[in-house]
């Protein structure tokens, strides 16, 4: 399986909490636009044997470009990749894009699964989060939405100040209630240089407390639990049939491009990322020239990258894989390492796999850091 990953970099507002890149004036999209086609046809060769499984608008905001402009950029792709006759293709959406004419457009194209950034079904929480949608346009949007996808998937924020139990609850017997099949949720995370830093820095904005956020993610572990859904990787709960096989794609490995401004590729032995400038990115593509730096990944980064990604999903970390793709020192080490953790009971294993705990799910980053070869 690979992927393509397409970086829209453009919102109508800043989020409080966000560290993507992204413009908030439209003034370059159609040079950012030609800049991010262009890209494409560039780095074809680098898939030259590889058939394209998922293709991702991801941003920034992707739901702001018109149905021509995504037409444009996959016809792009199918001309210079070679893609399975049904592809995967998401697209990031705000619920104040999504008006019915909108979602009647797009379920006519070839965008066959929404990913729709509700974060929070209460106005107070959005506007703490400088959202650009209200509850209503929220809902109202997703009651549309389900009558032309079956493939959706929301965003939800837990762990926002102020948030009571009660509330988080609702929020999420408001997605059961609307049929949707898939969930990404994520802490409040206070990231630096954003917004959010800065308010709580200058005491206008409340801290975060690490123990409401894991009492919302325990509370959605069991609640969506009971509703059918397969926790298969850390922050994303899918019915069967329903997970993202883009993301997937991700945490097992696999190969993918991503092109526009700041966007990441990954081909097993190195990763690249694209310069987090519009102008810089759209001028260096106009010469020719790919905005591109690179890593090349050393035993130990790729040993790192597969304990980071394996950890977080329901198919863990394969022993026998480690064996054969590292060896049996790294065999050990991932061995004597895990050995601390059984005893906390953050991880479980049998004969071939490690996987975390329920207890440890909400620790995975830090236990997948003590696994990491320095």
């Amino acid at each position: 399986m690979a992927g393509i990953y397409i970086h829209i970099p453009f919102c109508k507002q800043a989020c409080h909490y966000c560290d993507f890149h992204f413009s908030t004036s439209l003034a370059k999209k159609d040079r950012v636009l030609d800049a991010l086609c262009k890209e494409l046809q560039l780095r074809k060769d680098e898939f030259a044997n590889t058939t394209i499984e998922t293709i991702y608008f991801g941003g920034g905001t992707p739901s702001l470009l018109t149905l021509y402009e995504i037409q444009e950029i996959l016809t792009v792709i199918s001309a210079n990749y070679s893609v399975v006759n049904n592809p995967e293709i998401t697209l990031e959406a705000n619920p104040d894009d999504l008006t019915d004419e909108k979602i009647k457009e797009l379920a006519k194209s070839r965008i066959n699964r929404l990913s729709i950034g509700v974060q929070s079904f209460y106005d107070e929480h959005l506007s703490l989060m400088n959202r650009a949608h209200n509850s209503t346009e929220a809902k109202k949007c997703l009651e549309t939405a389900t009558k032309y996808f079956d493939n959706i998937t929301i965003d939800l924020i837990y762990g926002v100040p102020n948030m009571t139990m009660e509330q988080w609850k609702t929020n999420l017997e408001t997605v059961f209630n609307l049929g949707i099949n898939h969930i990404s949720s994520y802490a409040l995370t206070v990231e630096p240089k954003t917004a959010l830093e800065k308010f709580i820095r200058q005491g206008k904005y409340p801290t975060i407390s690490e123990e409401a956020s894991l009492a919302h993610f325990n509370e959605l572990v069991s609640a969506t639990e009971k509703h059918g859904f397969v926790h298969y990787e850390i922050s994303n709960f899918g019915k069967p049939n329903y997970f993202s096989k883009h993301n997937t794609s991700y945490w097992k490995g696999a190969k993918y491009i991503g092109v526009g401004p700041s966007a990441h590729s990954f081909n097993t032995k190195s990763r690249s990322w694209n310069v987090s400038n519009n102008i810089l990115y759209t001028k260096s593509i106009e010469e020719n020239k790919l905005p591109l730096t690179i890593e090349e990944l050393s035993i130990d980064d790729q040993y790192n990258e597969y304990i980071m990604t394996s950890l977080r999903t329901i198919w863990g970390i394969s022993m026998h894989y480690i064996k054969d793709n590292f060896g049996e020192s790294y065999l050990q080490h991932t061995q004597k390492i895990a050995e601390n953790h059984l005893q906390e009971y953050t991880i479980q294993q049998d004969a071939n796999t490690i996987k975390t705990t329920q207890k440890g799910k909400f620790l995975c980053d830090g236990i997948a850091a003590d696994f990491f070869k320095v």
